[in-house]
């Protein structure tokens, strides 16, 4: 997992605590605490009362110079859904590394409507806070896709992952593995706060549309 096309300069200033991207992070992270804290317990309740397993689904992901930490999600699978990732793999309905179903068995009832609305990734604001991603950029990839990652990829990985980016305003699960990497290494190459704010700004949009939301 070697990435060579990253600049190791890039990533450490990525890091600095007064980085205005860090700050702007943690300003928003703030408000949206105090503003979905009420959601934030509702959806708790919602997932331990409508099927076994634990409220939340941490999975190793690898973020900022290929560095691996462990990344919050509400859980909207059933617990086995790990383990049947495999058989599902020649069933997915993206093609390139990345598996996506659009009707994955895997999925509870409540887990659907929380995908549909992104309220899964409520979670992800704990990441964003503890420094190990960012609001906007590059989504986190498992470790297995990364492995399989042609070279020029690994620069996604010069800035911290996202929350939101570029390929979840352009239709999420319907953008090709191809095109999102492409969208990624824009991003990294041309990142400023004036992107990020507008990345934030057409994500609700994109959420409502509810386009490639699965």
């Amino acid at each position: 997992m070697a990435l060579t096309t990253v600049n190791l300069t890039t990533v450490r200033s990525k890091l600095l605590f007064w980085n205005p991207k860090r700050v702007l992070d943690l300003m928003i992270c703030a408000i949206l605490f105090v503003a979905v804290l009420p959601i934030f317990v509702g959806i708790a309740m919602a997932v331990a009362l409508t099927s076994k397993g634990s409220i939340f689904f941490v999975q190793k992901r690898v973020g900022l110079g290929g560095n691996v930490f462990s990344m919050y999600k509400f859980r909207s699978m059933y617990s086995d859904a790990e383990t049947r990732r495999a058989e599902l793999e020649q069933i997915s309905d993206r093609e390139g590394v990345c598996i996506k179903i659009k009707r994955d068995p895997r999925i509870t009832p409540i887990g659907r409507f929380l995908r549909r609305w992104s309220m899964d990734e409520l979670p992800q604001l704990i990441n964003v806070v503890l420094g190990d991603m960012s609001l906007v950029g590059p989504r986190p990839a498992l470790t297995c896709e990364v492995e399989k990652y042609p070279e020029y990829a690994h620069e996604r990985h010069a800035v911290l992952p996202g929350i939101t980016g570029l390929w979840q305003v352009s239709g999420r699960a319907d953008v090709g593995f191809d095109e999102m990497i492409s969208m990624d290494v824009d991003y990294v190459r041309c990142a400023s706060l004036a992107m990020d704010v507008s990345i934030l700004l057409r994500t609700l949009g994109a959420v409502l549309s509810g386009r490639g939301a699965y």
